[in-house]
């Protein structure tokens, strides 16, 4: 699967969804706390293009200070700071999703390049884009009472969630631990296996969950996954698909 098509394809659900809302829809409260659903569209046209400015730079030119003052914080004040009419933003963000991908497509995808606290490549930082606009889409068409079915282009933003365990688990002040998750795809075929199969510990279910989970979009407790081992139960508390 390519990330690139699936992130333009997930952007394009998400557009579909925009283009019939009329003004009183854009000010629909959306399960972001405090935000409507502008609000969301207007985090993510400011992400994207964050996004699309990194994916050219080289790691040492990189302004840090987003991490040094909290991302979730600097994401309210940007928001705050640009808030505009729902045309305006809706603009803004589909031209930034073009930018990202015009640089993704430019990009060496060999080189690292610097993403929130961390460095990475050009396809994971892609990856990290389809994991915020599922998410966001999530909390646009739960209040708009659209269906917003799972894909099997989540399997990208699982292999994210299964890879950053690692920094998860050092987030959470706790040692790193091998994980093996074996996840069910939501249409069909062959379960997701991620990570060695002969580790101590593991996560089996429901992909969707297991994204949902990652994404703090569904507790642990709620998800029906199951885990085994010492460690599955505290990889499940920790599973994160963003960077914060």
């Amino acid at each position: 699967m390519n990330i690139i098509d699936d992130l333009l394809a997930e952007q394009g659900r998400i557009a579909s969804i925009l283009s019939q809302l009329d003004s009183r829809g854009w000010a629909t409260p959306s399960r972001c706390a405090g935000w409507t659903i502008r609000d969301v569209v207007l985090h993510l046209a400011q992400s994207e293009e964050a996004a699309a400015v990194t994916v050219r730079l080289p790691v040492n030119t990189r302004d840090r200070a987003v991490v040094a003052r909290g991302v979730d914080t600097a994401a309210e004040r940007a928001v705050e700071a640009e808030r505009s009419a729902p045309e305006v933003v809706f603009e803004r963000w589909r031209q930034a999703c073009e930018a990202f991908v015009i640089a993704y497509r430019e990009a060496d995808p060999h080189a690292t390049v610097q993403w929130v606290g961390g460095t990475l490549k050009p396809a994971t930082l892609a990856t990290t884009r389809l994991a915020e606009h599922w998410a966001h889409g999530l909390d646009i068409a739960g209040p708009l009472g659209v269906d917003y079915p799972d894909t099997n282009r989540l399997r990208h933003i699982a292999w994210l969630g299964h890879r950053t365990l690692p920094y998860a688990f050092t987030l959470a002040g706790r040692a790193p631990q091998p994980v093996y998750c074996e996840l069910d795809a939501p249409e069909g075929g062959e379960p997701w296996r991620l990570g060695a199969a002969d580790a101590p510990s593991s996560i089996r279910g429901d992909g969707g969950a297991f994204c949902r989970v990652g994404a703090r979009r569904l507790g642990p407790g709620e998800s029906r996954l199951v885990t085994t081992g010492p460690h599955g139960d505290a990889a499940l508390a920790v599973l994160r698909n963003y960077a914060a």
